[in-house]
């Protein structure tokens, strides 16, 4: 087996990692005896968990080189917020029951309304707009 090969052998879960975590590899190639790993990353989070991966797979790191540049345009969409607007007869518990199953979990509504909403004995009025968080 070459050079080349046994390098990218040895950091496969640094190429997978990266992979998953959305960077575009522009190359993995071998350069100056060491395994060049050049892409883009979509956030200086991810650029470190790459950079966390090499260090688990071999603290050193003497025959690797990985240059990674941020593009922000790769990063996923922001979700976008779920609303809710209030009508009559309507509770915390009725809409957490709606949205979540579980009418128990209308905390997880006031957590989200940080501005509109301070306890459970906020007052909710009819055409009222509440952010419905994702627990996925």
């Amino acid at each position: 087996m070459d050079r080349a090969e046994t390098l990218k052998l040895k950091y496969q879960s640094v190429i997978n990692v990266a992979k998953q975590m959305g960077v575009r590899l522009a190359n993995v190639h071998l350069e100056n005896d060491k395994l060049l790993i050049r892409g883009a990353a979509p956030s200086q989070e991810v650029k470190n968990k790459v950079w966390d991966q090499i260090k688990l797979v071999d603290a050193a790191f003497p025959d690797v080189v990985c240059d990674l540049s941020i593009d922000t345009s790769l990063a996923p969409p922001a979700p976008v917020a779920k609303t809710y607007t209030v009508v009559a007869g309507d509770s915390l518990w009725k809409i957490a029951e709606k949205h979540f199953g579980k009418g128990s979990l209308y905390p997880k509504i006031i957590a989200a309304n940080p501005g509109k909403l301070k306890d459970e004995k906020t007052v909710i009025h009819p055409g009222d707009v509440l952010v419905i968080p994702d627990l996925g």
